[in-house]
């Protein structure tokens, strides 16, 4: 017997998916991702001139950040930062363009099911 979740799916069943590419006209590169009611808009600017402090000129700098769906950024957003930066850090090829520094800004918003019942 299948018990259905909070929100009508079957276990085996996924949220809705969308993803769509430069989505914003300002940027180098821009992608939007929903699944269900999380919603991800990444903006990346660069690669710029200059590495920021305490980075090696040698290498391209990969800044990272990470905005909540409200207020402002604390330690949980800050610790997603160095986990997306030592990921992309791990794939790019740094040395192609030295002493540059290119941003990836981040916006998540997203609710949970229990957060629309109880809130």
């Amino acid at each position: 017997m299948e018990i259905d979740r909070l929100d009508g799916r079957t276990p085996n069943q996924l949220r809705p998916l969308a993803c769509s590419r430069n989505v914003l006209n300002r940027a180098h590169g821009s992608a939007s991702w929903c699944q269900g009611d999380t919603k991800v808009l990444v903006a990346v600017y660069g690669p710029k001139a200059g590495t920021k402090k305490n980075e090696n000129p040698e290498k391209a700098c990969i800044e990272i950040i990470w905005k909540p769906k409200t207020g402002q950024s604390g330690k949980l957003e800050r610790e997603y930062e160095m986990i997306l930066k030592r990921t992309l850090q791990s794939i790019c090829i740094l040395t192609l363009n030295p002493n540059t520094t290119t941003s990836v800004i981040i916006q998540v918003r997203w609710f949970y099911l229990f957060e629309k019942l109880y809130v």
